[in-house]
């Protein structure tokens, strides 16, 4: 049995997802590159946060016992990493000054860290016992 987590913890999750994606977001929408250049930065972002979620809830299943199949569970993984990959890569080819370029790494970890603490905290709460 899982213990309901605190409203501070589900606020703070919440607050890490939407100020990465945010901050990502509004950082594409100034920088002064071509809109081919955003898309990608973007896709990757929306990429990342989906496989970083898929980790969680199959490292999740896996320890709850709910069955997942070793090519999901893998997938996941690979998925994640690539979207890190990827965005390394983008960025280290990328014009920016090495400030932007970090604040781009540092703002789509946050939205990656958000992302799983929040689907952790909408687990946990659904299988708690009611209060």
């Amino acid at each position: 049995m899982t213990q309901k987590p605190s409203a501070a913890f589900i606020a703070a999750s919440w607050v890490a997802l939407l100020a990465g994606v945010a901050a990502y977001i509004i950082g594409l929408w100034n920088a002064q590159m071509p809109l081919n250049e955003k898309g990608y930065y973007f896709t990757v972002l929306m990429y990342g946060l989906f496989a970083a979620i898929s980790v969680q809830k199959s490292v999740r299943d896996q320890q709850e016992g709910i069955p997942v199949t070793n090519i999901y569970y893998g997938l996941s993984w690979f998925s994640t990493l690539l979207a890190v990959g990827l965005l390394a890569v983008g960025l280290w080819n990328a014009t920016l000054l090495l400030s932007e370029k970090g604040f781009y790494v540092m703002a789509f970890m946050l939205a990656l860290f958000g992302a799983i603490a929040v689907q952790k905290n909408t687990r946990d709460s659904q299988q708690s016992p009611p209060a």
